[in-house]
């Protein structure tokens, strides 16, 4: 593990961060070139039967009924007649998930190095029998900055990159100086490989994932951004390019950088649209400790500047 880890910026008590540099000026820079006539939906449906890391045992999504309007009339859970169930007719229902189903964001508890998390954090001081109680999903702020989409697949001219290819710093150049758009810092970039396009086919999703490579992470941290989103469920070129480590871009942004990471995001609708900078707005649930959690990113194109 590199001293990044333990040289913080932002203090020997920060949970959260490049979500830090969430600054005031870009905020206000945003929202006065937004462009309101369409808005961007980045994420994915959730479903029974769904796409999803089960692979090393987690939970699938699944959903149930916890009421029907039959059901009410024959059971009275709430005592109120027969009557009152005829007229009220109500359902309810319930879910069970890995948190890191569909479009979510990882937050920096999800990998460490040699038993750290970000910041140093170790299992022993601060996980409890439920949840990490450092870098957990309740930390986020809500994000609302500029969002970069960086279309490799495009870049290559191709709909989507060939399996297991690793997205490097030149990609990442070639897509900016493509698009006529540079990331900066307190950005949000989101790196489109096209394997969305085959949402929902787990076998065409799922296995040698195209995705960053470690030195087209270490570009984009280089850069500044505040998260990256990516189009695939593992974010990164798999398998790995690294005997030891399975999981180097993820232990480098989230342990090392303190970069946030976003899988799953739909790109497909912004790539048709030529839209490369916008508004990005989400949001994740504030689960306590949580290693990940579903988020609903937007995008709103925004205006030129003059």
């Amino acid at each position: 593990m590199s001293d990044r880890n333990f040289s913080n910026p932002y203090g020997d008590n920060d949970q959260i961060g490049r979500l830090n540099e969430l600054a005031g000026g870009q905020l206000m820079n945003v929202l006065l070139r937004v462009d309101p006539g369409r808005v961007y939906d980045l994420s994915v449906e959730y479903f029974v039967g769904m796409p999803n890391w089960t692979i090393t045992g987690d939970p699938a999504f699944q959903i149930w009924m916890t009421a029907r309007p039959s059901g009410e009339i024959l059971d009275d859970p709430m005592h109120v007649g027969e009557e009152s169930n005829k007229t009220v007719s109500r359902s309810g229902d319930a879910i069970m998930m890995y948190t890191h189903s569909g479009t979510h964001v990882d937050t920096l508890n999800h990998m460490g190095l040699h038993g750290r998390i970000y910041n140093g954090y170790t299992e022993d001081e601060h996980l409890g029998s439920r949840h990490w109680r450092v870098c957990g999903a309740e930390q986020h702020p809500p994000v609302i900055t500029r969002g970069v989409l960086l279309d490799i697949a495009a870049l290559h001219g191709v709909p989507m990159l060939p399996d297991s290819y690793g997205i490097g710093r030149a990609d990442i150049e070639g897509a900016m100086e493509r698009q006529g758009v540079r990331v900066q810092r307190g950005d949000v970039a989101l790196v489109r490989s096209g394997r969305m396009s085959t949402w929902p086919d787990s076998e065409r999703l799922i296995p040698n994932e195209p995705g960053l490579n470690l030195e087209g992470a270490k570009a984009l941290a280089d850069l500044g951004v505040i998260m990256i989103g990516a189009d695939n469920i593992g974010f990164e070129q798999g398998p790995s390019e690294d005997s030891v480590n399975w999981q180097t871009v993820h232990t480098f942004l989230l342990t090392e950088s303190g970069i946030p990471i976003i899988e799953l995001v739909n790109m497909e609708e912004l790539s048709a649209d030529n839209v490369y900078e916008f508004a990005f707005i989400a949001a994740c649930l504030k689960i306590r400790g949580a290693t990940g959690s579903p988020m609903r990113p937007l995008a709103i194109p925004l205006k030129p500047l003059r």
